[in-house]
């Protein structure tokens, strides 16, 4: 059997993966673990840099993809950093990442991939994770002067000021926020958002069973019996016009006209219609 080649490369199996980056990174991992078809490797955050050039250099990870940030409030280290890193030679995809707080720095991916810069940017904005050595950490997605970080879970909905565009000082101008009214909560009658009230039809969802069931002892109590029986007997469609008269006395159907002696014949001849239908020519 002849070898077909594919341009396409080879795709790279998870299996046995876990246990090859494992032995090379080393003291540098933390943990490794398989999830949803793919390797999540947790690794020390002082050695990142190392761990993420030897999955570069050594192990064909050429692209950072993604750079994204978790938070757990209730963890000592609430942040995770996760790199979503793309081998292209392998066809192969794995996520590296590591714990932080917020004060705690996380080392910078800029000495290893420009378009860690951007990245970086997004999760200290969002997230407020410092990255040491980035020399551009600004804020990216917020506006200026944005004080707080939207997606940490103890942010308000509503944030901490609003802004607005002031006719009698001709600017944006921020000020802190004021509800019109209650922040109300809209359920739309949806056992999701647990109502506090009852839903249609949940009325009878407590109501407790009858202590006797009733049942009975002739057929008189349940309305059956001979008369009953005779009546359903009786045709829904009595005195209907279908019922009215039988077969024998309808009127019977005409006779066809083709089969009528005293039909005058046609004249002329149908079998070539093309004369008929062609525009004459007009002199």
């Amino acid at each position: 059997m002849a070898t077909v080649l594919h341009s396409a490369p080879r795709f790279t199996l998870i299996d046995g993966l876990k246990d090859t980056l494992s032995g090379a990174l080393g003291e540098m991992l933390v943990e490794a673990k398989e999830e949803h078809g793919e390797l999540l490797l947790s690794v020390q955050r002082d050695r990142l840099e190392d761990a993420l050039r030897l999955l570069r250099d050594d192990h064909g990870y050429q692209q950072l993809v993604e750079i994204a940030g978790v938070d757990y409030p209730g963890r000592p280290e609430r942040f995770e950093v996760v790199y979503m890193l793309l081998s292209l030679t392998k066809n192969s995809r794995i996520m590296v990442k590591v714990t932080a707080s917020e004060t705690t720095p996380v080392p910078t991916a800029t000495t290893l991939w420009p378009n860690a810069g951007w990245l970086e940017r997004e999760v200290f904005d969002l997230y407020g994770v410092v990255f040491a050595g980035n020399m551009d950490l600004r804020r990216i997605l917020t506006d200026y002067g944005f004080e707080g970080h939207p997606f940490r879970k103890d942010f308000p909905l509503t944030g901490y000021v609003e802004l607005r565009y002031s006719e009698e000082e001709q600017r944006v101008v921020y000020e802190p926020v004021e509800l019109a009214q209650d922040l109300r909560q809209f359920d739309f009658m949806s056992p999701w958002e647990g109502a506090d009230y009852v839903l249609p039809g949940d009325e009878k969802a407590h109501t407790p069973p009858v202590d006797e069931a009733k049942t009975t002892d002739s057929p008189k109590d349940t309305g059956a019996g001979a008369k009953t029986d005779a009546k359903a007997d009786e045709k829904v469609s009595a005195d209907a016009p279908a019922e009215e008269k039988t077969g024998e006395d309808r009127t019977p159907a005409p006779e066809p006209t083709e089969d009528r002696p005293d039909r005058p014949e046609r004249k002329g001849d149908a079998k070539d219609t093309s004369a008929a239908t062609e525009p004459k020519d007009k002199d």
